[in-house]
Order: C-alpha cells, then structure tokens, then sequence
C-alpha cells in the first residue's frame, strides 16, 4: 500500500495578494513555489510545517469552540497552526487584517489558543503548547 507524503489544503482567495500578504508575510509561512498562467491564474505553494488531518464528530466540534470562544462560531472547515507565541502572533494576524474572535485563552489540554476569521474566507486557530512549567501553578506563588 502507497503511502501518503504530503497533504495540501488549496484555498480559493479573491483577494489574492491580500492572503498572502497575510498568510505568508504576517503569519510568516514560507513560500515553497509560486506559479503563474494564462488569464491571471496565479497560485502560491506555502510551508506551513507538519500536517495533520484533524477529525472531529459535532459533539467535539462543539465542545472545542465553547473552550476557545464560548459558542459555537466554527464552520466545517477551521485550520489550526501551532505557533511559538500565540498572543503575539494573534496581535500581529488582527493588524494585518483577522478579525479577532476569541482572544488567547488556556485550553484543558494545556495549550493556549485564539479564533480569528482570516483572509480567504478561513477561520484559524492559533495555538501554543504550553510546557510543563505553565501547566503546573507554582505552589510558593
């Protein structure tokens, strides 16, 4: 059985130099390709690191949008990236154009996310694995 190597999410853009204006320079993906064709066909391949398909039934869907935002605000489709700092990398996504949906908030699994409708018509997460130092509160403090 064949393996699979790579898995590409391709998201239509109608603003094109706005997504990547957002998604490779603010959010600061590294471009892998770019192409070019006939009638302005324009294409741009962005590293975005390790992927993984994430599954999830209503019922956690819901669960994971009451933890992040409080309400059930996810369409069928949100894409997450794991980010060094997601409070500074949420500031610096809303100055280039994300609308902010939920602010950087801990997560029971131990990592701190924001929402944010972004360009392209998607919807992110942001999140940052806290280490172990954050998950446990310092008993002398």
């Amino acid at each position: 059985m064949s393996k699979v190597l790579q898995m590409r999410l391709v998201v239509e853009a109608d603003d094109f130099d706005t997504a990547i204006a957002f998604y490779r320079d603010a959010l600061g993906l590294p471009e892998e390709a770019a192409f070019e064709g006939d009638g302005d066909a324009r294409v741009m391949i962005l590293d975005a690191g390790r992927a993984t398909l994430e599954i999830a039934n209503p019922a956690q869907k819901r669960m994971i949008d009451a933890v992040e935002v409080g309400r059930q605000v996810a369409p069928r489709l949100r894409v997450a990236f794991e980010v060094t700092d997601a409070t500074g990398h949420t500031a610096i996504l809303t100055e280039h154009g994300a609308d902010l949906v939920a602010p950087p908030t801990v997560t029971p699994w131990n990592s701190l996310n924001s929402r944010l409708d972004a360009p392209a018509g998607l919807q992110i997460t942001l999140f940052e694995e806290l280490d172990e130092a954050a998950r446990t509160p310092d008993p002398t403090s």
